[in-house]
């Protein structure tokens, strides 16, 4: 890992210089283009924030309104009707006061008070109801809105262009934008909570108006303090950790780097436990000198705003003090408004709590949905022709000057390439790394669009057909397969996901691909799961997964068949067996094959030889053999190692 020696930038690294010692700083913490511009969105004002909250709540609720309508009305209805609640409990309140502070004896006082208490009673328990179906409404919609808003940003990422993930800051973006599901369910919450907060706070803020207003305003005066305080410290979290996102994930990587069955071997045997460590140590350092700056702000921000808060609640005290000793109001109303007040205190502290949680929500639900409007820009185009489906079985394949020059990269990794494959073709794609071999069958597969040119099938342009049909004619064999966690059937079978799974489909593709033997060596045979992080798990060879990979490609029995190494782990028995079932495909089926041993693909019907990124041979083996050239050079020197 390649570190370089830079004086860490406050948006990417947080602490200032005179916080953190000089040291030796990934080049990944650095900040980004997209991270000042995110700081300073997360930085806005209090107004700022507050102009925002109509579209926070109001998304809140349409997401919650569709994943689930009714829970959304129980929510909702049981909230305000627990507010109205809050109301008749006051003025209940307020007269059981009259009554008992009236004229009289006591046993008549309290007689008199007692439809009163008996109506709080009701009030509470009626309350207490409502509290009830409102937690158990929400209990309900919490995992649907999850659910929702996941499957729309699992939707997104699947859904991208390959050259996606090429893209600057992509991977931060969407690690980011993956917070959107527990934050939309926080966010839900907050934005009822709020609602109940608000209307509890205009039943009290009505009565104490009606005592006297200048107490609703001292009030005011009061709280607001420390609701500012409280929404500018959940802004400078957000801010924080926006401006850390970057070195989150490096720490996150670190940590799988240091606790994982993948990477225990290599980090043994390489002694890499003390550099992986030193790498932990020095971004944890920045990260714990921001966490501690970040402290330091927010516990500032929000003792200056509890001590406003005191000072004017003072004042409230005191101005009720003189309106009662001056007679300006009863003693009933007096106590009252005591009542009032802490009720209005505890509802505005709650609408103040919960806005500054629909606030901190709502910057990752931004960052949520400005992902998935920033992915369809990334999305496949879709074709204006009416006819989008290739039409029949592949006759010829072209790529017509095709360029493929991939983001912060002078030289292209396809340069003006053409070439053309007819039906039932074995074609070879040759030549040393970083060639542009497989980039160029990546955009024969539909995986990558050419920054130029195009590509035909069957004399249609690839851009206009339909991708998911398009893919579905063509089949692609990795050499950096993914190990699916799955059962070695299921493995297989997704080859073809579009069809029933059949048992002796899948064992001939295992057998056309060496793997029927080892699938049945395993101890539940097919329906062994192939992940030893799971119960009853097992795991598999580099040479063992390239031949379950291989037997899925053979499964979907596409127009087209692309190999990418597919021999690179295997044994010479194996590969044999392997060349010789991808030969009796010649004239039956098409294949593109790319490998570095070039003695498998004597048999060609055509063999491409790239060197960076150009075409530059093409020919059959025989016919490059007797040109002095690249194709030449290379075969040579592999037949000299045999020879010995």
């Amino acid at each position: 890992m390649d570190t370089t020696t830079v004086k860490p930038e406050p948006a990417a690294s947080g602490p200032s210089s005179d916080e953190t010692p000089p040291q030796t700083v990934l080049p990944e913490l650095r900040a980004a283009w997209w991270e000042t511009g995110a700081t300073r969105r997360a930085e806005a004002k209090i107004t700022g924030i507050l102009a925002e909250l109509p579209y926070l709540t109001g998304h809140a609720v349409a997401v919650a309104w569709r994943a689930d309508r009714l829970r959304t009305l129980l929510v909702g209805g049981a909230t305000v009707a627990g507010g109205v609640m809050s109301t008749f409990g006051l003025l209940s309140t307020q007269q059981v006061l009259v009554e008992l502070f009236g004229s009289g004896p006591t046993p008549d006082r309290v007689r008199a008070a007692a439809p009163a208490l008996l109506m709080l009673a009701l009030i509470a328990t009626v309350r207490g109801v409502l509290a009830i179906v409102v937690g158990h409404a929400q209990s309900g919609l919490a995992p649907r809105v999850r659910q929702s808003t996941q499957r729309e940003f699992f939707e997104a990422t699947s859904a991208v262009r390959l050259e996606a993930f090429d893209a600057e800051a992509f991977s931060d973006d969407m690690e980011r934008a993956s917070h959107g599901g527990p934050n939309m369910n926080a966010m839900v919450r907050s934005t009822a909570d709020a609602l109940a907060g608000l209307v509890n706070l205009t039943a009290v803020a009505v009565a104490v108006l009606v005592i006297n207003p200048l107490l609703l305003l001292a009030l005011l005066v009061a709280t607001l303090p420390p609701a500012y305080a409280a929404l500018r410290s959940g802004n400078l979290e957000f801010s924080s950790w926006l401006a850390s996102s970057v070195r989150n994930r490096r720490l996150w990587i670190l940590r799988s780097q240091l606790a994982d069955r993948n990477s225990a071997p290599e980090l043994r045997s390489y002694g890499l436990r003390r550099f992986l460590l030193g790498q932990y140590d020095m971004v944890m350092t920045a990260q714990t000198a921001e966490e501690l700056r970040l402290a330091r702000r927010v516990t500032l921000t929000t003792a200056f705003g509890a001590a406003l808060g005191g000072l004017a609640l003072v004042g409230v005290w005191v101005l009720l003090g003189t309106l009662l000793l001056s007679g300006r109001i009863p003693l009933s109303a007096a106590v009252t408004c005591v009542v009032a007040v802490q009720a209005a205190q505890n509802a505005l502290s709650t609408l103040t709590y919960q806005l500054e949680g629909i606030f901190e929500s709502g910057h990752f639900v931004r960052e949520h949905l400005g992902f998935l409007e920033r992915a369809k820009d990334y999305s496949p185009a879709t074709a204006e022709r009416p006819d989008r489906l290739p039409t029949g079985p592949l006759s010829r394949l072209e790529v017509r000057d095709a360029t493929l020059l991939y983001p912060d990269r002078e030289s292209a990794a396809v340069d003006h390439v053409s070439l053309s494959i007819t039906a039932g073709q074995t074609v070879a794609l040759v030549g040393e790394n970083g060639s542009g071999k497989s980039t160029l069958a990546a955009m024969i597969a539909g995986l990558r669009s050419p920054t130029a040119g195009v590509l035909c099938w069957n004399q249609t342009p690839y851009e206009q057909l339909d991708q998911s049909a398009l893919t579905a004619r063509i089949c692609v064999v990795l050499q950096e397969h993914h190990k699916w966690p799955y059962t070695a059937a299921t493995n297989i079978a997704m080859g073809d996901i579009e069809t029933e799974p059949s048992r002796p489909r899948i064992e001939q593709a295992a057998r056309r691909a060496t793997a029927h033997e080892t699938i049945n060596e395993l101890p539940k045979g097919y329906q062994t799961l192939l992940d030893r992080t799971f119960k009853e798990g097992q795991d598999l060879s580099g040479g063992q997964w390239q031949r379950i990979t291989a037997a899925r490609g053979f499964y979907r029995d596409a127009d087209l068949l692309i190999m990418d190494e597919p021999s690179s782990a295997l044994d010479p028995r194996a590969e044999d067996a392997l060349f010789q079932d991808l030969r009796a495909r010649q004239g039956v089926g098409t294949t593109i094959l790319i490998t570095h041993r070039l003695a498998n693909v004597r048999h060609a019907d055509q063999i491409y030889v790239m060197h960076e990124g150009a075409l530059v041979e093409s020919g059959t083996h025989d016919e490059l053999l007797r040109v002095p050239g690249r194709y030449a050079d290379l075969f040579t020197l592999q037949a000299a190692g045999y020879q010995g």
